[in-house]
């Protein structure tokens, strides 16, 4: 799923020169990791939502753990599609 992930991250967010092999499961998406902003979050909750039919409240307390990194991502998708 780590891996389908990060495709999806790419193609949403049409990320030139980067390939899944380049995104560390366990690194930060936000800031100093992959460099993603608000905006990228916003896209790539509604591709999450497009693909998995998981949708993350942007309300959420933990909304910033569960965008942290492509490993905490996919736990939360594995979570809801149960």
């Amino acid at each position: 799923m780590e891996n389908e992930l990060k495709q999806l991250i790419i193609d949403a967010l049409d990320l030139e020169d980067i390939g899944i092999d380049d995104i560390d499961s366990d690194a930060a998406l936000f800031n100093d990791g992959l460099g993603l902003d608000s905006i990228d979050a916003l896209e790539l909750g509604l591709a999450i939502r497009k693909k998995y039919n998981v949708k993350i409240d942007a309300e959420k307390e933990d909304v910033v753990k569960i965008f942290s990194s492509v490993s905490t991502l996919a736990n939360y998708i594995r979570a809801q599609s149960i």
